[in-house]
Parts: C-alpha cells; structure tokens; sequence
C-alpha cells in the first residue's frame, strides 16, 4: 500500500519480479510494460513480445466489454479487470463513465450482490463476522497495513440493499462498486481504500436454504448483540486508521440512524443513504429555487415514504432552512410526513425518533377528510397542503395518482415532483405522466434514469437524483483537508455546488448535472466542501489556495514507471 506522499512520485520502486509482480494489480501493466521494464524486472518470455500503450489497452478492454451478453457479465468482466490491473480499469472507466457507471454501480451492482455466491471469483475487501468477535483485531490486522495507510472505508451490514433488500456477505459487493465511483469520480487513491462487510446474519430465507451462501447461516442478530458488535468495529478500526473517512451504506433504518447519530459529531464519518441522499436532493431542490426565483422557506414539503432516506432529506432541506434563517420550529413546520399510517401526527404512538420532529398536530387536521381506515389521504393532504414540493421515497410503485399531481399543479405555477425510489419499477411515477398531468409545468428529479420526455415542442431533461454527484466530492474534500467530522455547512455547501453545476437557462433544463459532467461536479463539490471545512474550523489546513490541493490530491489512472529495488535495501 502507498503512503499519499508516494503517489505523487512519477516513478514505483519494488523488489517484486516476474510473476510476483504480474500478480500485483496496482503494479501489473500487463502487455504495456516497457521493453526495459521488461529486462529489469525479469518479465522477460512472461509476456507477449509486442508492448501496447495504455490507450491501445483501453481500446482492446472496451471492445471486450461492449462483446460481453449482458450487463451482470460486464459487471463481471469489470471487475476481473480491476483485480488485475487498476490502473486499465480506471482509466477505462474515466473514458466511459457515462456508460458504465451504471454498470460498476447501481442498478447492475444489485444484480451483482444477489448472484455473489453464485459467480464468486475471488475475496475483496474485510469480512468481518459476528460469530467471530472476538477475532476481529486478528482480522484488521491480517489486511497489513499500517496506520497511515488508509484514507477510506466504506462499510455495510447489507441489511437494506439500494432496492433490493437484505443480501449478507453479499453487500462486500456495494462497498466495492461505492469505492470505484469514489475513484473514478473523485480521484480517491484506489490503494488507500477498504470495503467492509460486516456479517451478521441474514433474515434473507433464501439466502439462508442456499447451500452455497457464503455468509453466516443464520437470521440477524439485532439489539445489545448488534450494538455491541457496532461499536467493537468502531473502536477498533479507528484505532487502526485513525485518519479514515468512514462511510456507512445500506443499514437499516433504525440502526443508520443511531450510529450516525452516536458517532457523526466526534468522528469523520457520514451514512451516504441519510446524508448523502438529503444532499443530493437539496442540490434539486436549490436548482429549482434558482428557476422558480424563490426562497426556500417560502416552500411546503410532503415527504411520501419518511423512512431513513425521506427524513433524512427533510433533514437536509430543513437545516438549510435554518442556515437561510428560520428557528428550527419554523422550519419543522414547513414538512408534511407521510406513510402507510397516513399523515404522521403526535397521537402516533411508534413513531421513529427521527420522525418524531416531523409528525403534525392533531387539532389542525381535526377537519380534514378521511377515509374508510380512519385515515386522512394522500390526496387531502394535496388538497389541504397544497404543497410546492412532493418527495417520494416509499417504494410504492404508481403511489402519485393523476389526480394527486393535477391537484398539486392547480395551486403552485413550477410543482417541485420527486419520485426517487428506485429501481425504476419502483418509481412513484414517471416523467412522462407528470409533464403531461401538469401540462409542462412541473420541475422534476428522480431516483432512478428516465428518457427526456418530448412534449408540445419542448424536450424535458430528466434529472437523477444520483448520490453519484455528492459523496465521492464529499469525500475528497474532507480527506484533502484532513477534516475532524462533517458539519452542516458542509453538507449545505456540497448541494449548492451540485445545484451550481446544473444547467437551467433553457425550459426543459433538468434539475442536476448530466452524470457525463461527473468528475468536474465532484471537484467542484470537494472544493466547496474543503472551504467550509476549514471554514468551520474542523480542518487546521492552512492552505490559501483549495483548488489546487484538491487538484494535487486526486489520483489519475496513469502507468508510472516501475524500477526494481534489491529485497536488502527494501527491508
């Protein structure tokens, strides 16, 4: 593993040769080893005689990819390619990041995890399992590494999978396809990174009957066993990367938010599904401030779905309501929450903590209409609401009805409509319907990737509202800066980047940036984040000019020269 300070030489000095060194793939170069490199490392008859530039290496790779049947086999084919040479697999993914993010990442990447046991090729990361607690020092020693040499972890239980539910030992696979858009996307060293899965257990009965399930075979461990599990892997793998950015993915509800809540304000850590999701979906909501020309607590937010993610994007909107001025109650009471209970209200008796700051008083719905279940509608609420902005992250397919929307669009001239459940098949509607039900008018961001829509002469970009766009520059920035924990001027900076880097001078424009503008969204992100680092005084960087230190800290998918170096002055 590479110290930060060794990255940036031109040149990589090992005592590897022949085919130790072929086995290495952030050293293997595979046919473009230099006929000198070649003689001095003993590669000599190890390879093809002809030696290919790396662009020659991308072109043969991408042809290979586009002949592969379908999208799990390039899923595949990708990441046998990055088990052997990192830097052709990064550099063929800058080349075509628009076309194989969704391949590296969601959706295909949940197809991946579902098939692990199945097309298992080789491990990848830490597997740390609660069966084996009391291994576990054993374990994060076992990677060898040092102290100082990891910058990244990104870590799952698996329990609630992108779509797709509980898959066990299986979500290694998230963390991995996580960490290759953080590089790709944001030029995080790939060599200082780690994915973690911790196991323990699965209530995926499928899973459970597989006899070739590669995980712990029983049901979820959960309460003081999980918790204590929890906070053994925090303790301990801080203290052995004191220095590491720590990103939490697909958790349960429940337990995102408590360990985000116990360990976020003393830690350099955030849960991409809480916080990176809210970012994401205020970066829309500022770009639609920006077409609409208002303020944002002048708006009225119904949240359809206020699980993990749904309030954890009313968090974020409501924070940068306080930021533009309103008291915390103020803005609280701009939210309306919304599930299979009906509209959340203080005489709900198991509401979530975090849904608790959300739920309505039961005197002003007291004449408000309500159906056979002696629950009000969604509707009504439309009705009696009249909400600018309508999210949705419930995973009710088709849950905004023709008539929710034309009811919602009578009242507000640009309706704000996010349907952001994903996968596609999940959407609460799709953009089609909603242009044509609001007759052009509506502003609209999704969770999943949808066609433009043409309609009465005008083509509507459809933004995805991709996590994609903030977390790999959220994390660049707080690493270049050497940042102590996240505060919420850094995550309200992150969304006006994003919004800043949406194209909105024309009707139709969408909502966020094109996903082929990628990698200037997450420098640009990882620049407003570093400033509101040291800004808010969690960062003792003293540097003047940010833009360059984040320039100088990003990675690039280049060959170095490789020079051999005697085993005696190696050790």
């Amino acid at each position: 593993m590479r110290s930060s300070a060794e990255a940036q030489k031109s040149f990589v000095q090992t005592p590897l040769k022949g085919k130790n060194i072929l086995s290495r793939p952030y050293l293997n170069k595979g046919s473009a080893f230099t006929k000198r490199e070649r003689e001095e490392l003993k590669l000599d008859g190890l390879l093809p005689p002809t030696v290919l530039t790396l662009e020659e290496q991308v072109q043969r790779a991408y042809q290979q990819f586009k002949n592969a049947s379908n999208d799990l086999q390039k899923n595949n084919l990708l990441n046998d390619l990055h088990n052997r040479n990192v830097v052709l697999f990064y550099r063929l993914l800058k080349d075509h990041l628009s076309e194989m993010l969704p391949i590296i990442y969601t959706p295909t990447v949940g197809e991946a995890i579902q098939e692990y046991s199945h097309q298992y090729h080789r491990p990848d990361g830490l597997y740390l399992s609660i069966d084996e607690a009391d291994k576990m020092d054993k374990a994060i020693e076992n990677v060898e590494l040092s102290s100082e040499d990891i910058d990244l972890i990104v870590v799952t239980d698996s329990e609630s999978i992108l779509g797709i539910g509980d898959w066990g030992v299986g979500g290694i696979n998230i963390a991995v396809g996580k960490l290759a858009v953080y590089t790709a996307a944001a030029g995080i060293d790939p060599s200082r990174v780690l994915p973690i899965v911790l196991d323990v257990g699965t209530n995926n009965k499928e899973l459970l009957k597989d006899p070739l399930y590669l995980g712990n075979r029983h049901e979820r461990l959960t309460g003081e066993a999980y918790n204590q599990f929890i906070d053994q892997f925090v303790n301990k793998i801080i203290n052995k990367f004191p220095k590491a950015l720590l990103h939490w993915e697909d958790l349960g509800n429940k337990n995102a938010r408590r360990i985000i809540e116990e360990y976020g304000d003393h830690l350099l850590t955030f849960n991409d599904d809480i916080q990176g999701t809210g970012v994401i979906t205020l970066g829309a909501v500022l770009t639609a401030l920006k077409i609409t020309k208002t303020s944002l607590k002048d708006h009225r937010i119904v949240v359809f779905g206020p699980g993990s993610a749904g309030i954890g994007n009313a968090d974020r909107i409501h924070s940068a309501m306080v930021l533009e001025g309103l008291s915390e109650e103020e803005a609280y009471d701009r939210f309306w929450a919304y599930d299979y209970r009906g509209l959340l209200t203080e005489e709900i008796n198991d509401l979530a903590s975090f849904q608790q700051p959300y739920a309505r008083k039961v005197e002003e719905i007291k004449n408000w209409k309500k159906d056979n279940d002696n629950k009000i509608p969604l509707l009504e609420v439309i009705k009696q609401v009249k909400p600018t902005i309508l999210i949705g992250t419930s995973g009710v397919t088709g849950a905004f009805k023709e008539e929710m929307i034309r009811e919602m669009a009578r009242h507000v001239e640009r309706p704000v409509i996010m349907p952001l459940s994903n996968p596609t098949k999940l959407a609460e509607a799709i953009p089609k319907d909603i242009i044509h039900w609001t007759d052009g008018k509506a502003l609209i961001a999704t969770g999943s990737p949808f066609d433009s829509v043409e309609y009465r002469g005008t083509t509507y970009e459809i933004g995805q509202a991709n996590n994609a766009f903030v977390f790999p520059g959220l994390g660049l920035g707080a690493i270049a800066v050497k940042a102590e924990k996240f505060t919420e001027t850094m995550f309200a900076e992150a969304a006006n980047a994003v919004a800043h880097m949406a194209e909105t001078q024309t009707k139709g424009d969408t909502l966020l940036p094109h996903i082929k503008d990628l990698q200037n969204v997450s420098k640009t992100v990882a620049i407003a984040v570093a400033k509101a680092a040291i800004k808010d005084g969690v960062s003792k960087f003293q540097e003047q000019d940010v833009e360059r230190l984040i320039e100088k800290a990003m990675w690039k998918p280049e060959y170095k020269t490789i020079r051999p170096i005697s085993k005696a002055k190696a050790n």
